[in-house]
Order: structure tokens, then C-alpha cells, then sequence
């Protein structure tokens, strides 16, 4: 057994999550909200598509490489928000991150494009992931799905987190996601999250995420 399958086997879930009907209800709220805010949100999304095209030279989306449940890889997508050669770049920022651990986080990114700013501010870039809400990589609600280079990175106890589905807003989102400094004090929220997780406590982390959304909390 490996490490990673160990601490995965040693974290004390919900109960909920045994349930078979709390998670069909889970999955349920994921396609209908996703597949409904596709659609809705479309003409948006031709109008985003358009600024950043018009803003910086570079493909409309951003291919997110991200590992999800229980280590299994995955492609998802968010509307890029930084310069087209971001990835190389960020070697040269590696010495200013903001976040100890292995998780890269620097406020004024000077990465981000003028089109990204604006959309990071008010989370529009993360709208595609509806999409791996829809194929069922992911859910509306869950630990944050890390990056393939930050997982290789992870100790066992950062990856617990992985135990369950990752989803586009979690408790870190929604509790001072731009003062949080340390990863593992960010494990500790999702993990708080998978313990105590209830069809009620995602209801109350899309309405506060709702609410940071329009306030534009983002960055």
C-alpha cells in the first residue's frame, strides 16, 4: 500500500458519504446547476472569449492539468487570464510566492493580463470548469483540485484532501482564501470539510460563494 492510499484509508470521512442517496442528490445538483449556467451564461462566455483574444496574444482557455479523487489525472479548462508563456515564467517567481508549501500563490502577479485581472476579480475565469462539473471530474463543491507539479510535491497528509471528488469552491474559498499563507492550514479546511460534509453545508458554501463572487473578493 502506498503512502498516499494509506493517508486516503486513515482520514475519518462523514458518514454522509456512504450515502447513496446524499450522493446522488450531490451529483444531481452538480448536472443540473452546471448544465443550466452553461447554457445561461453562454453569451457571456462568447464576450470573455472575445476581450482576452482582443487583450494578449495567446488560445481563449487555459488547459488546467489537475489531479482529482484519489490521485486520478485530469484535463480541465479556465479562460486564461495570464500571458501565453505563464508556465516558464513562473520559475523566475518561485523565490516571491506567497504561500509556503507547494503551492504557488503571489498577489501581484505580474503574469496576469489586464483581461485576467478583471475576471480573477470576480472568479470569471473559473467558469469553464462547469464543464468538469458536467463530465463528472469534478463537483461544485469540494477541495480544490491541485496541479500535477504541485501533487508530486504533496506529503501524505496534503494528500488526504484527494479523498474526494475536487470541486470549483470549497471552505478555503469562502474563508479568507487571500489571507490563507500556509497549504497545509488550506488542507486543514478541506479536511474539516470532508469530515463534516452534509448536502446542507454545500448549500451554505454556494450561497457565501455567491456573495464573495459579486463582491468581487477575488485576485
Amino acid at each position: 500500500m502506498s503512502s498516499a492510499t494509506a493517508a486516503l484509508r486513515s482520514l475519518e470521512l462523514s458518514a454522509h458519504w456512504n450515502s447513496i442517496p446524499r450522493l446522488a442528490c450531490k451529483r444531481a445538483l452538480d448536472i443540473a446547476v452546471s448544465a443550466s449556467l452553461l447554457v445561461f451564461l453562454s453569451p457571456m462566455f462568447v464576450l470573455l472569449a472575445a476581450l482576452i483574444k482582443s487583450g494578449s496574444r495567446g488560445p481563449i482557455f487555459y488547459r488546467w492539468k489537475v489531479v482529482g479523487k484519489a490521485g486520478k489525472h485530469f484535463t480541465g479548462y479556465k479562460f486564461r487570464s495570464m500571458v501565453v508563456n505563464a508556465d516558464k515564467l513562473k520559475t523566475q517567481l518561485v523565490s516571491q510566492n506567497e504561500m509556503s508549501g507547494p503551492v504557488f500563490k503571489l498577489t501581484k502577479d505580474p503574469r496576469i493580463t489586464r483581461t485576467g485581472s478583471w475576471m480573477r476579480r470576480y472568479s470569471l475565469d473559473e467558469l469553464p470548469q462547469l464543464y468538469s462539473v458536467l463530465k463528472g471530474d469534478m463537483s461544485l463543491v469540494g477541495p480544490r483540485p491541485p496541479l500535477n507539479s504541485e501533487y508530486e510535491k504533496f506529503t501524505p497528509y496534503q494528500r488526504q484532501k484527494l479523498a474526494v471528488r475536487p470541486g470549483i469552491t470549497c471552505l478555503w474559498q469562502i474563508s479568507g482564501r487571500n489571507k490563507v499563507k500556509d497549504f497545509d492550514e488550506w488542507v486543514a479546511l478541506d479536511l474539516d470539510y470532508i469530515r463534516n460534509w452534509s448536502l446542507t453545508l454545500d448549500f451554505k458554501i454556494l450561497l457565501r460563494t455567491a456573495g464573495e463572487v459579486f463582491a468581487g473578493s477575488g485576485k
